[in-house]
């Protein structure tokens, strides 16, 4: 296998297999922001992605694909169960959502977390040359980076965390807190979507270590006596702004976009929520209060459509499994105490939506609603933003997603004060055009100066400095 300068390790391949073909026609690229931001550096630096492949028991040999070389990691089905629907899904991903879900913590679903663990950092180091640089990506993978240390000091080695980072009254919990910290203290440089989620970091290594932390880094002892410094930092990550801009401007997606409307009776208002069926994402939260301004009068079912797009997530773990019933109960009864033979309260869709649908959505709705309980950043904040070139909708955004940061011109609301989430809703809808347009601009410039190449590009270049003062 050919070495490269420049390794992504994610829990899985940039890549979905896309039927019975062969070759590259077996395979298709993954939509998402992370596989849009690399691939150029990917083709640049030659570079090669490690990953699962995404079947369990399925042992392929590296194979190239769009100019990158994939590596595929295999997972037994066990593996499979243990170490992502087990540790990652329901240890890790409530745990660092605020235990908004009860997190379980089980010894068997560790050790197989570590074993996996260690296939993809052995992975990643045969596939790096020497010298390389290396990005580590996501709470799968916290052991990853100080396993690789230990493989292949030579390399530059980075980790980027997508979701929040809780503080240490929450992480105290976890039984193996100092094996997930040493993991991740194996990088040069540790990102993470918000400051404050540094800071939690940070604070943590405190705690359990008592190492010094720094604005320069934090100072980690190394065996050999000496001390190697880690920079812990906020890096926020970003949609590929140019392609949503594209997609809002299509004839056909914007005539599409019309035709939603018109079968949803041409309402006066559509609000829109666009999530995976997760517990973090306040779904319930936002049924409740649109629910209680129907039945307050302050809403009318002829006037106001609430559009909630849930794609399925998760479907085998029992906390997702609850969830759905309960949202689809809730929903049940919002539309049959409401709807009218012309005209429905919610349109509830269980279902993903190719790209150029969920543009069309953006564009028809009046109202975007994200009320997310906890969320590491939520790029459909930002995408709705990007495709808004006409500056009107208006963008009501919980203060607990990354995105708040960011676009402090949206409607900024508490999901759990149902009674300001409903005064937040009717001021989006009845907000007049000037203040539309006003808060629209100023985070649409925000979006298209910092989109998802300018992520990478200054994570890259921390990286590169992070190399320069360890030579």
């Amino acid at each position: 296998m050919s070495k490269a300068e420049f390794v992504v390790v994610a829990n899985r391949l940039p890549v979905d297999r896309s039927g019975d073909g062969e070759g590259d026609d077996a395979w298709r690229r993954s939509p998402g922001g992370l596989v849009t931001a690399l691939e150029p550096v990917m083709q640049s630096e030659d570079g090669a992605w490690v990953g699962w492949a995404g079947g369990a028991d399925l042992t392929l040999d590296p194979f190239e694909f769009d100019g990158m070389l994939l590596v595929p990691v295999p997972l037994s089905a066990d593996e499979v169960e243990l170490y992502y629907e087990g540790m990652s899904n329901d240890t890790f991903w409530p745990l660092y959502h605020d235990v908004i879900s009860e997190p379980r913590y089980r010894r068997v679903w560790w050790d197989a977390y570590v074993k996996v663990n260690r296939r993809f950092a052995e992975a990643a180091a045969g596939a790096a040359e020497q010298g390389a640089t290396v990005w580590v990506q996501d709470y799968q993978l916290q052991l990853v980076p100080a396993m690789l240390r230990e493989i292949r000091p030579d390399l530059t080695i980075g980790y980027f965390h997508h979701i929040p980072f809780p503080a240490y009254g929450l992480y105290s919990q976890l039984p193996w807190r100092r094996q997930v910290l040493e993991g991740l203290l194996g990088a040069d440089v540790v990102g993470f979507q918000r400051v404050a989620d540094a800071g939690n970091f940070a604070r943590a290594v405190r705690r359990v270590f008592h190492y010094q932390t720094k604005a320069t880094g934090i100072e980690v002892p190394q065996a050999d006596g000496t001390t190697r410094v880690a920079l812990a930092k906020a890096f926020p990550i970003s949609i590929d702004t140019a392609s949503y801009v594209e997609l809002a401007q299509r004839p056909d997606i914007r005539a599409r976009a019309a035709e939603i409307r018109e079968s949803l009776g041409n309402p006066r208002k559509i609000l829109l929520g666009v999530d995976r069926l997760d517990y973090t994402k306040g779904i319930q939260h936002r049924l409740k209060a649109f629910g209680e301004l129907l039945e307050d009068g302050r809403l009318a079912v002829e006037d106001v459509t609430l559009v909630q797009v849930a794609s399925p997530s998760r479907e085998r773990v029992a906390a997702y499994i609850q969830l759905r019933d309960e949202i689809e109960l809730k929903v049940g009864r919002i539309n049959g105490d409401y709807d009218t033979m012309g005209h429905t309260a919610i349109r509830y869709l269980h279902q993903g939506f190719p790209r150029e649908e969920m543009v069309a959505l953006f564009l028809a709705a009046d109202v975007m609603l994200v009320t997310a309980l906890r969320d590491g950043m939520n790029l459909v904040a930002k995408e709705y933003v990007a495709t808004r070139a006409d500056n009107r909708g208006v963008l009501v955004l919980s203060e607990f997603a990354g995105a708040a940061d960011e676009l402090a011109s949206a409607i900024r609301v508490n999901p759990h004060d149902i009674d300001g989430l409903k005064d937040a809703i009717m001021r989006a809808v009845e907000m007049p055009a000037g203040e539309q347009g006003r808060r629209m601009r100023a985070m649409r410039r925000k979006v298209i100066e910092n989109d998802v190449a300018a992520w990478s590009k200054s994570f890259l270049t921390a990286l590169r400095g992070a190399k320069k003062a360890s030579q």
